[in-house]
C-alpha cells in the first residue's frame, strides 16, 4: 500500500463561495479543497491546513491523518496560485468557509489547525482573529460580519512553519541588491556568493548583511507607499511590480549559522546561487499585496502578534534537516505562542519529511498522539 495514496480512503472535493468572493461565471468556486477520511468514516475530530498560495488540497500528511482516524481538510483560498493579489483579511474569510464546512456539513466536533510551512503564519493569523478580532473594522458589509466572528479551533500545530511572511522573505533576501529594477546590480561587499565574503561568514559580515536585508525590505516599502499614493491620486488603484533575488539566506550557505542536520549549500530550490538568479518567492506583487504580506513595517502576516494571542494547547514540530526553517525559527515560534500549554518537538527529517515514509509516519504518530492526549 502506498502511504501517500488513496487506497482505503475517501477524498471528497469541496467547492464553496465566500462572503467576499462569489462563484465565478465559468463555474469555479473561490474556496476549494479535498476532505480526507478513512473510507466510509465520519470523524469527530479533523484538521485543516491552508497556505497563502500553495495548493494544499492534496497535502502530503492528509492520508497519514486519515489512516489514523482523523478527518483532514486540505483547503485553498481564492489566492491559491495568485500570490501577487493576496490580501490577508479576505484570506481569513475564505478559511472560515472551510472551518464552517467541517462543523456544519462534515459533522466535526473538534478542529485542529495545522500551520505548515508558509501557512503557519496564515493559520496563526486566522486563529488569533478568531480569539480576538481586530481586522474586521477595515471591511464593510458581509465581509466585516464574517471577519468579526471567525469560528475558533480547539488545538494548534505548527509544522515546519516559518515565523511570518515578512520575516521569512527578509531572511531570504539577497542583501547585496542595489537596484530593485535591475536583477544584475550588486554591491560586492555584501554579495553572499562572493567568495571573498564567505562562507564561512564572519560575525561582522553577518551583522551587516542582516541589517542590509531589513533595509532592503524597508526601501521597497517606502517606494510602495509613495507609488500607491501617486497612482491613487491619478485614479489608478494598484499595479504589479517584480521582485528579484530572494534566495540569499546565509544559513543556506553556511551550516555553522543556526546549526542543524540540514545539507549545506541547499535551499528549497536547490543550489542557492542558482535559485537566487531565478524568479521565485514573492516574484510579483501588487503594491497592496506587498504592504499586506511582505512588508516588515505594514504587514499583518507577522508571526509574533498573532501567536501571542493563543490560549489553546499548541504543538510546535520541527524537522532537523529542514533547509528553509531552522531551529531558531521553531524556538521563536514556541516562545511567541501565548498558550500556557505548549510543547516543542524536534524530529529527524526535511521540510515536508520527504526523506522517507518512516519520517512521515513518525511525524504523524507524534501529532496524532498529541491530539488524542489533548482531546
Amino acid at each position: 500500500m502506498d502511504p501517500n495514496g488513496t487506497e482505503g480512503l475517501d477524498a471528497v472535493f469541496i467547492g464553496r463561495a465566500s462572503a467576499t468572493a462569489p462563484r465565478i461565471q465559468a463555474g469555479g468556486h473561490p474556496c476549494q479543497g479535498i476532505y480526507w477520511t478513512a473510507q466510509g468514516a465520519r470523524p469527530k475530530v479533523a484538521l485543516i491546513a491552508t497556505h497563502y498560495n500553495v495548493d494544499f488540497a492534496e497535502h502530503y500528511i492528509a492520508p497519514y491523518f486519515a489512516r489514523r482516524g482523523f478527518g483532514f481538510l486540505g483547503w485553498n483560498t481564492r489566492y491559491r496560485g495568485f500570490e501577487d493579489q493576496f490580501l490577508l483579511e479576505h484570506a481569513l474569510i475564505d478559511i472560515s468557509v472551510g472551518m464552517r464546512w467541517l462543523r456544519e456539513e462534515a459533522g466535526v466536533e473538534r478542529i485542529v489547525i495545522l500551520g505548515n510551512s508558509g501557512g503557519g503564519s496564515l493559520m496563526g493569523a486566522y486563529l488569533a482573529e478568531a480569539i480576538k478580532p481586530t481586522m474586521h473594522t477595515a471591511l464593510t458589509g458581509a465581509g466585516r460580519d464574517v471577519l468579526a466572528s471567525l469560528p475558533k479551533a480547539d488545538l494548534y500545530i505548527s509544522l515546519n512553519a516559518h515565523q511570518g511572511r515578512p520575516e521569512v522573505l527578509t531572511d531570504w533576501m539577497d542583501a547585496s541588491v542595489i537596484d530593485e529594477t535591475d536583477p544584475v546590480a550588486t554591491d560586492p561587499a555584501l554579495d553572499p556568493f562572493n567568495p571573498d565574503n564567505g562562507p564561512p561568514y564572519s560575525a561582522d559580515f553577518i551583522e551587516r548583511y542582516r541589517a542590509a536585508q531589513r533595509a532592503r525590505n524597508q526601501r521597497i516599502t517606502d517606494w510602495a507607499k509613495a507609488e500607491l499614493a501617486r497612482l491613487n491620486a491619478a485614479g489608478i488603484p494598484d499595479r504589479i511590480f517584480p521582485l528579484f533575488r530572494v534566495w540569499g539566506d546565509l544559513r543556506c550557505m553556511d551550516p555553522a549559522i543556526d546549526p542543524s542536520d540540514r545539507a549545506p549549500g541547499q535551499c528549497y530550490r536547490g543550489d542557492p546561487a542558482v535559485a537566487n538568479r531565478t524568479p521565485s518567492i514573492g516574484r510579483a506583487n501588487t503594491i497592496r499585496t506587498w504592504l499586506s504580506m511582505w512588508s516588515l513595517e505594514t504587514s499583518k502576516c507577522m508571526g509574533e502578534p498573532h501567536l501571542s494571542k493563543f490560549d489553546m494547547p499548541a504543538l510546535v514540530v520541527q524537522g532537523s534537516a529542514d533547509t528553509g526553517v531552522f531551529p531558531s525559527d521553531a524556538r521563536k515560534i514556541f516562545d511567541f505562542i501565548g498558550s500556557a500549554d505548549k510543547r516543542l518537538e524536534m524530529l529527524p527529517g526535511a521540510h515536508y519529511f520527504e526523506d522517507s515514509t518512516k519520517h512521515r509516519d513518525d511525524a504523524a504518530d507524534l501529532m496524532a498522539g498529541w491530539i488524542r492526549e489533548k482531546l
